[in-house]
């Protein structure tokens, strides 16, 4: 097992974020990995989605589903795992906002998060989208969305060990970067 104990991969969609979390998930164990998921499936789309899901991950995969108190998830179970896969924060943001919740209370679920991270006794991998490149949205609870996973995405970034961006299916590491600490540091245009 390695010294980096959290890690989030952030990307688009398709960007093969999930599956380069799974990778590293499956390199750090053999067995006892946790596959946290916090989609709920409305709709038939959506269920195939999860069901291709748990076909990638095999054996050695224990699935949990929590779509809210993912903090209390990973208390609860990271003495008995040797990984654990949270996929994803942005559905679980969603979910959130579905319940109501405001971005008051989503920081607050963020603060109980990363106490949870704090305290965990096994690695933990988060997937998140990375959904600010796109155009605005027209409608306030897109906008709402957009912004909250933006902010939660900030947070997490800045408390876990490693940061690693998908784009494209290739996996690009911008946190500890080089230099300053600092992602990548200055670039030098040629």
């Amino acid at each position: 097992m390695t010294d980096i104990t959290r890690i989030l991969v952030l990307g688009g969609c398709r960007s093969g974020k999930s599956s380069f979390a799974k990778q590293t998930a499956d390199h750090m164990a053999m067995d006892k990995k946790i596959y946290l998921a916090t989609c709920v499936p409305t709709d038939r789309e959506m269920e195939e989605r999860v069901k291709r899901h748990q076909e990638d991950r095999g054996p050695g995969w224990e699935t949990i589903e929590e779509p809210i108190r993912i903090h209390e998830t990973i208390d609860r179970i990271c003495a008995r795992a040797k990984v654990i896969l949270v996929d994803c924060l942005t559905l679980w943001i969603s979910n959130l906002l579905f319940q109501g919740k405001d971005e008051s209370d989503i920081m607050a679920a963020v603060d109980l998060l990363l106490e949870s991270l704090n305290r965990s006794t096994c690695p933990v991998i988060l997937v998140s989208n990375e959904v600010g490149y796109g155009i605005v949205p027209e409608n306030s609870l897109a906008r709402q969305f957009r912004d909250m996973a933006g902010l939660v995405n900030q947070r997490v970034a800045r408390a876990v060990d490693k940061v690693i961006v998908s784009m494209a299916g290739i996996p690009v590491q911008i946190k500890p970067g080089s230099g300053s600490g600092q992602g990548f540091g200055s670039v030098e245009l040629q």
